[in-house]
């Protein structure tokens, strides 16, 4: 069977949507099934630790049920969930950072981050996952939301409260940088 275009999950989830926002609760596990992945891969390239991704993802989906009833029919329910999850992911940074807590991972615990396609041939998949963790937490996630996820440049922009214009170029300048990392990395 053939994955179903990107048009065709945004109206499965706009439909999804509609129906959680109607009380229909099945609906919930619904899109819990269709964002569930990506979204834990997102915060998983965000944190670089499992674990807490899994904390940021449950704490996700329960902001998307508390916040059902602000989403917008007209709008991206993908973005919204997304930048639901980059909220959370915001606040738990602001939360560790007032506890003082700094945890250092060691380069050999970094996850498997997704490689983008046009870094794909420039390195190993090692090389392009150490390079995206060297990247500023802004830009790798234009990148993983754009070139790994696949969202448009405006859905990125609705998601970290941007313009698009301002996606594109934190993407771009985000693939200068990893070009430089990698070439960088090669080296030495």
């Amino acid at each position: 069977m053939d994955k179903p275009s990107q048009g065709d999950s945004a109206k499965v989830l706009s439909t999804l949507m509609a129906a959680y926002q109607a009380g229909d609760e099945g609906a919930f596990e619904g899109l819990y099934e269709e964002l569930a992945g990506p979204v834990q891969s997102f915060l998983r390239s965000l944190t670089r630790n499992e674990s807490r991704a899994d904390d940021l993802l449950q704490e996700t989906f329960f902001h998307v049920h508390r916040a059902r009833q602000t989403y917008d029919p007209s709008r991206s329910a993908r973005a919204w969930v997304y930048a639901i999850a980059h909220n959370v992911f915001l606040m738990s940074c602001r939360s560790e950072k007032r506890r003082g807590r700094h945890e250092e991972l060691a380069e050999d615990e970094l996850p498997d981050v997704p490689v983008p396609p046009e870094v794909e041939s420039l390195a190993t998949r090692d090389a392009v996952r150490k390079a995206l963790a060297r990247l500023s937490i802004d830009r790798r996630e234009a990148v993983i939301l754009h070139h790994v996820q696949g969202l448009s440049f405006q859905e990125v922009g609705a998601v970290l409260g941007i313009t698009a214009m301002a996606a594109k170029l934190r993407s771009h300048r985000a693939m200068g940088e990893l070009r430089e990392f990698l070439e960088e990395g090669g080296r030495r």
